[in-house]
């Protein structure tokens, strides 16, 4: 256990209501089963609905909280949130039985424009893929391994070089006027950045398509890295191999549009 980070807040779920931390908070390294976390300016957040099934689905698979008891949380831990300001709270339920339920408000990190993508030559440290939280602490240091190689994120692939994900973000794609993701019979995590995304493409006739590719099909194609803190985010150089990306020829306009899906937070 530690003190908060300065500017950081906690909250633990406690006989029916969330209650302030005493001061401490467990320390990196500390098992979750889940965490799902948010951009939240001045009250106003995209598709908070979207992270809600996805908590409350994860907390059904866990099955260490009662779905009653994650539902009364999240309302609560909306009611929480601040109404001014930028920040990126994130809501977890600790490891082991009975799993613990806890909210930090945390300030948030600058948010970044294109991105250069580190091609990790190490395997897929994640232990369960389609769940956000058990693997954060592995996917950090691989993250930090991607900044060592001037890069700010990392590209995972299965062993044979298919493309998955990055650490921190969903990866997409465009084939000419088509759309493509990571086949959701690959071990990924269901973004809700990228949900957003296809529901607008479905809306314009925007082919999707889902697809397993080895890692050479990104070369020379616009590539985006997105997740709910940096939105849409083109890749702009891969590290630890000699592919070029394309040119980010269509990301501006789906920047904008994203910008301004956030709605008020409905607590």
């Amino acid at each position: 256990m530690g003190p908060p980070p300065e500017g950081e807040r906690a909250f633990f779920w406690r006989d029916g209501s969330l209650q302030p931390a005493d001061g401490t908070l467990p320390t990196a390294g500390t098992r979750l089963s889940l965490a799902d976390s948010w951009l939240l300016s001045d009250g106003r957040v995209r598709r908070v609905d979207l992270h809600r099934q996805r908590f409350l689905r994860g907390c059904a698979e866990v099955g260490s909280v009662s779905q009653e008891t994650a539902a009364a949380f999240w309302q609560a831990a909306l009611g929480t949130l601040p109404r001014s300001g930028d920040w990126f709270p994130r809501v977890e339920l600790s490891a082991g039985e009975p799993g613990e339920l806890r909210l930090r408000v945390r300030p948030a990190p600058a948010r970044g424009g294109p991105v250069r993508v580190w091609v990790s030559d190490t395997a897929d440290p994640r232990t369960a893929p389609r769940l956000k939280g058990p693997d954060l602490d592995a996917l950090g240091v691989l993250r930090e391994r991607a900044v060592e190689r001037g890069a700010q994120e990392a590209l995972l692939t299965t062993e044979s070089g298919v493309v998955l994900e990055a650490g921190f973000a969903s990866v997409l794609w465009w084939d000419g006027d088509r759309l493509c993701v990571p086949s959701p019979e690959l071990p990924v995590l269901g973004g809700v950045t990228t949900a957003v995304i296809q529901e607008r493409a479905a809306r314009l006739g925007v082919p999707v398509s889902p697809r397993e590719v080895p890692v050479e099909e990104l070369a020379g194609r616009e590539v985006w890295l997105v997740n709910a803190l940096h939105g849409i985010r083109p890749v702009r150089a891969w590290m630890g191999t000699s592919m070029r990306p394309g040119p980010a020829l269509r990301a501006p306009e789906w920047q904008e549009w994203l910008a301004g899906e956030s709605g008020e937070v409905r607590r």
